[in-house]
């Protein structure tokens, strides 16, 4: 069991991150808070699909004399797009900032209860 636990604990870690964004995204009124929680979720998808292009005993994909067949080499394909998930994540939470920063100079609030308040005066 112990030993189960010790092969599996990045799962665990990448479980973990995603519900704590879950919780964030769904429990927190503060809107910065929740753009931090969408962020560790961001982050915990990344981390899971880079540890599932990963594989046991496998190397980088350049040919390397006296490795021949597939099986000894690394696919770069989920490495390339998650670096790519990353630029989009970057971008996403910047887009966001500025609509943030909107949304507090329009309603002086960035608490979701106060700002709808004071969107229906």
């Amino acid at each position: 069991m112990k030993e189960l636990l010790s092969q599996h604990v990045i799962y665990w870690l990448i479980i973990t991150l995603f519900m704590i964004g879950l919780f964030g995204m769904v429990y927190k009124n503060n809107l910065v808070k929740k753009l931090m929680a969408m962020n560790i979720m961001q982050v915990a998808v990344i981390i899971f699909f880079l540890v599932l292009g990963q594989k046991a005993g496998g190397t980088i994909p350049i040919e390397i004399h006296g490795l021949e067949g597939i099986e000894n080499y690394i696919n770069p394909l989920p490495h390339a797009l998650m670096l790519t998930a990353i630029v989009v994540s970057l971008a996403t939470t910047g887009v966001a900032l500025a609509f943030l920063l909107f949304i507090e100079r329009r309603y002086g609030a960035l608490e979701e209860d106060e700002m709808l308040r004071r969107m229906n005066q």
